[in-house]
């Protein structure tokens, strides 16, 4: 079989409608579109959602919540996930998204108290929870704030 042999399966593909070529054609005078009416017009396109001028759905529903702009976005990350660093390490976030324990900077990185850490290390982040504070510095480490 060759290219120039390819031919569409049967029923497959359909004429298109010619409107507007004579009553004898099923679709003379008035081309498909009924008598008058805002449908018949030229240029005749409605938004979608319009409801005829009727209050659309999405202007009858009410609103909810509030989105503050301004809100600085915080990761939180804990103790017990710094235990993948030496011993001695300095922790800041960029070695945390190099190490994959989180995705991106954002705004600031919280440390909270969630398991144990066996390692000194010396953590600088935005914020520390006061049993994040305590344990970095059972455990020998540093605590700084950035």
């Amino acid at each position: 079989m060759k290219l120039n042999q390819l031919t569409a399966v049967p029923g497959s593909t359909k004429a298109a409608k010619r409107v507007g070529r004579g009553t004898g054609s099923g679709t003379g005078k008035t081309s498909g579109k009924g008598h008058k009416g805002q449908k018949a017009r030229s240029g005749s396109g409605m938004r979608p959602g319009f409801e005829g001028g009727q209050m659309p759905l999405q202007r009858r529903l009410p609103k909810r919540g509030f989105n503050n702009i301004f809100a600085k976005e915080i990761i939180c990350v804990n103790v017990g996930s710094l235990n993948r660093f030496e011993d001695g390490a300095e922790v800041t976030a960029e070695t945390l998204v190099e190490a994959g324990i989180i995705k991106k900077r954002c705004d600031g990185v919280k440390i909270l108290s969630n398991g144990t850490l066996t390692k000194k290390l010396t953590v600088k982040a935005a914020a520390f929870s006061e049993a994040a504070k305590g344990k970095i510095e059972a455990a020998g480490g540093k605590a700084e704030v950035i």
